[in-house]
């Protein structure tokens, strides 16, 4: 009974320096904003495939408006062959505003070009390098999936053919963290992304789920019941050290991490239905955050700290809202689950039925990036 309590919460539950110059002319982009742009078609072997990723990616971003030649404020253009992508950007008056070289395959060398535009040209972060790790049911049962951020490239990291859930990617996407039923129990198991090196790192008697990596990537925030009731605790990435945050008769679940790694938000019953607290990382008194609903998980802390997405039960479906990180002026911003953040705190990719979708806060518009995998749901995004 206790275990399907704590399910049925946590259900609900790296960039390289842009080389330009230092007086290069950076804009400031306003919420609405968008900068016309003209992506001229690069030459070389690669040059059409590098293109029409690099063009869905400035699309994607937010941040432009691709236009024709004659009226962009900036051309885009350069040269992909051989692995190797040559990156050129001009202002009006044809002055270069970055060059660079990127090596990879075509779709890394576009999405490491698009993310230096954006930074080059609008100050903010870009997501196009990032990845996004989900839970898919394509092949019979609950596995861990990896894509881009964009939904392609898509891979299955697990094959436990029982029940794995909970990823939580670490910076960079070099570890992700799932809670694994291998054993017939959940325990917490680290994944090496690159080499698919496993390890079983949370094993105590009872409950241990949900496992958010730390920011700095050698942490781990989790739900325990070792000591009788499923509580917050703090381990280190591969385990050992547990420190038990919480006490309180209910269930506590979905840790979400603050962006300099100080702080937790999660979510508890002590109350009745699921409500968000805040409480330091080291431990504390628990604050109840005042979302405004009465039922409330899965938090996702912005990396600009300013906001906190969450689920929210309403009207006999989940939605995705989000509100202030100190609590107030809550919003629902979408229909959907399991809502987290890109690291330019603009984009959310949540789940809804057997879709992964994008959001943009800024202009309202919702692409879906991965289907066709099953039920998908839990995403977990790099930074």
């Amino acid at each position: 009974m206790m275990i399907r309590r704590i399910l049925a919460l946590a259900v609900l539950a790296v960039l390289s320096t842009p080389a330009f110059s230092q007086d290069a002319p950076t804009i400031t982009v306003r919420k609405g904003d968008r900068v016309p742009v003209a992506v001229t078609p690069l030459g070389g072997s690669s040059g059409p495939a590098v293109t029409k990723v690099l063009q869905n990616d400035l699309d994607l971003s937010g941040w432009f408006q691709l236009v024709p030649d004659s009226r962009g404020s900036y051309v885009i253009g350069g040269s992909a062959s051989g692995g190797s992508l040559q990156g050129r950007v001009t202002d009006g008056s044809g002055a270069v505003v970055l060059s660079k070289t990127y090596s990879g395959d075509d779709r890394s060398v576009a999405h490491q070009f698009a993310d230096d535009i954006v930074e080059t040209l609008t100050g903010h972060p870009g997501i196009a390098t990032t990845k996004v790790a989900f839970v898919g049911t394509a092949s019979g049962a609950k596995e861990i999936y990896l894509a881009d951020y964009d939904g392609n490239n898509s891979r299955r990291l697990t094959s436990d053919r029982s029940i794995s859930v909970a990823p939580s990617l670490g910076p960079g996407a070099r570890n992700l963290a799932y809670t694994g039923y291998q054993g017939g129990y959940p325990d917490v198991y680290v994944i090496d992304v690159a080499s698919g090196a496993r390890q079983r790192a949370v094993s105590a008697p009872g409950t241990n789920s949900g496992a958010a990596v730390s920011p700095d990537g050698g942490r781990m925030a989790l739900t325990m019941s070792k000591d009788g009731n499923p509580e917050i605790y703090v381990t280190g990435l591969r385990g050992g050290g547990a420190k038990r945050l919480t006490r309180t008769k209910g269930v506590e679940a979905s840790p979400a991490w603050s962006p300099d790694g100080r702080e937790l938000i999660y979510s508890s019953d002590e109350g009745g239905s699921p409500q968000l607290y805040r409480i330091g990382a080291g431990g504390g008194s628990p604050r109840r955050l005042n979302t405004g609903f009465g039922y409330n998980t899965d938090p996702s802390w912005s990396p600009d700290g300013k906001r906190v997405a969450f689920t929210v039960r309403s009207g006999g479906g989940f939605s995705v809202a989000v509100m202030d990180a100190e609590g107030g002026n809550a919003r629902i911003v979408a229909s959907g689950q399991n809502p987290v953040w890109g690291r330019n705190s603009r984009h959310l990719i949540f789940s809804s039925g057997s879709s992964l979708n994008l959001l943009d806060l800024n202009t309202g518009r919702t692409t879906t990036i991965v289907s066709g995998l099953g039920k998908v749901s839990e995403p977990t995004w790099s930074h």
